[in-house]
């Protein structure tokens, strides 16, 4: 077993309950994402150990190639998903997910995707998916290669539909 698959399997553990993270470091990355949908006036997320689970499968492919890149709808199940990557041991679960929360200052409320001041969704997609009202469940992953994390999280229901409003 690689280090990162390791690191992988102590974050995302199968067999817990599904509305309870595996340990300490998920627990962090569910508190973070869930107080920011406080401060943006949605219900909480749960925690689903099947989105763990497959955000580990996601993220070993990304730390062994070495590089970021979205998994196809298909291939996460029409899951939402957000990616983070970063110099090995050096972030928190808080300022993983920060990174999300950040876009917040180019987001207004409207209809997606016209949510964003710079005109561009993109800019606001990680975030508005984080407090995506219709999105009930998160489950992350982090897996490490010799030099980076890579975190990804999966949401369900996934938000960033055309034509629907986020909050």
């Amino acid at each position: 077993m690689t280090i990162g698959m390791a690191l992988a399997a102590i974050i995302a553990s199968p067999g817990m309950a599904n509305d309870s993270p595996a340990n300490g470091f998920s627990q962090r990355l569910l508190a973070a994402h869930n107080a920011e949908r406080a401060n943006a006036g949605v219900p909480p997320l749960a925690w689903s150990e099947e989105l763990a689970g497959d955000a580990r499968s996601w993220a070993e492919r990304l730390a062994g190639e070495g590089r970021m890149m979205h998994a196809g709808r298909d291939e996460r199940g029409h899951a939402g998903e957000n990616l983070w990557m970063g110099t090995s041991g050096l972030f928190s679960a808080e300022v993983m997910v920060g990174t999300f929360i950040a876009e917040k200052r180019h987001f207004r409320n409207g209809t997606f995707p016209d949510v964003s001041t710079t005109g561009q969704w993109r800019d606001v997609g990680h975030y508005t998916q984080v407090i995506w009202r219709e999105t009930q469940e998160v489950g992350c992953a982090v897996v490490r290669n010799e030099s980076d994390d890579f975190l990804v999280c999966r949401y369900w229901p996934a938000g960033n539909w055309y034509g629907k409003v986020p909050l």
